[in-house]
This record gives structure tokens, C-alpha cells and sequence, in this order.
């Protein structure tokens, strides 16, 4: 027993001993200038700015479209991609906004269509997922929806 510990143990050091070799000569020094621009890109993010965060339509007729644009400008050090938009609901539509790349200090816009059903007040917000520190930013459309002149009122329809 005690030859096979003897054994285990004299290979144990011979392995530890032969591999013992500066790791410090294998790193070249290329990849640490690449390494430590990489980290200090890591810190830069690009900003999002709108030139509104809400779009209050007013009073409008129910069932009547209506259209806004968002414009936003990249404020940060970095390139912003703007990879979703989306509304909290299907009467609220975002459109016509690029995926491609924009650099700092340019601007770019968006469209967003509201169906105008709801009623009296409502509130809608869009959420733009971009590549920004938070992930993502909201903007908020609002309208004071009239009931529509030509319904039939609820008590009446429920007749028929």
C-alpha cells in the first residue's frame, strides 16, 4: 500500500514539475492592446433622445385614424440599433423605422397609426428596444375618443 501512495505521489509531482512553464511568455502582447480597447468600448453605449416622449391627439371622432412621428437622435458615443418596436396594443401600429446602424449625433423617425377606437380618454404606449445601457425606452400616444354620432346606442342594438 504504501508503494502504491509512493507512486501516486512521485507521479503527481513529476507531472506539476514538468508542466511548470511562465505563462506570462506566452501572452502576446497584441492581444492585450486588443483586449484593453475592447474593455474600453464596453463602457460606451449609444443614448436614445426623442423630440417628444408623448403625442396627445386631442379630442378626436371614434373610428377616426390618426397618424404621429417620433423622431429620435443617437446622443451617445457608440452606434444605436433600434432591433424592435412595438405598441400595447393591435389599434396602435408602429412603422417605417430602419434597423440599420446609426451613428452618433444622426437622427432618424417613426410612424405610428392609432385606429381611434376606444373611448373617452385613452392612453397608448410604444416601447423601442434598442441597444441602449436600459435595453429600452417608451413614448406614449394619448386622444380623448368621442363616441361615435352614427352608433346605435347599446339598449337600442341589444333590441334588435
Amino acid at each position: 500500500m504504501k508503494k502504491v501512495i509512493f507512486g501516486l505521489s512521485a507521479l503527481c509531482i513529476i507531472a506539476f514539475v514538468s508542466c511548470k512553464e511562465n505563462a506570462a511568455k506566452k501572452i502576446e502582447e497584441s492581444n492585450v492592446i486588443a483586449a484593453a480597447e475592447r474593455d474600453a468600448n464596453s463602457t460606451k453605449f449609444p443614448v436614445i433622445e426623442f423630440d417628444k416622449t408623448e403625442h396627445d391627439f386631442g379630442e378626436i371622432e371614434a373610428k377616426a385614424p390618426q397618424e404621429t412621428t417620433f423622431t429620435y437622435k443617437n446622443t451617445g458615443d457608440a452606434p444605436l440599433v433600434v432591433t424592435n418596436i412595438k405598441s400595447s396594443c393591435g389599434c396602435t401600429v408602429p412603422q417605417d423605422w430602419s434597423r440599420d446602424p446609426l451613428a452618433p449625433g444622426e437622427s432618424a423617425s417613426f410612424t405610428v397609426k392609432f385606429n381611434g377606437s376606444g373611448s373617452n380618454k385613452v392612453s397608448k404606449t410604444i416601447t423601442v428596444t434598442a441597444n441602449t445601457e436600459k435595453g429600452s425606452e417608451i413614448v406614449k400616444i394619448t386622444a380623448f375618443v368621442k363616441p361615435d354620432p352614427n352608433a346605435q346606442p347599446k339598449a337600442a342594438a341589444a333590441a334588435n
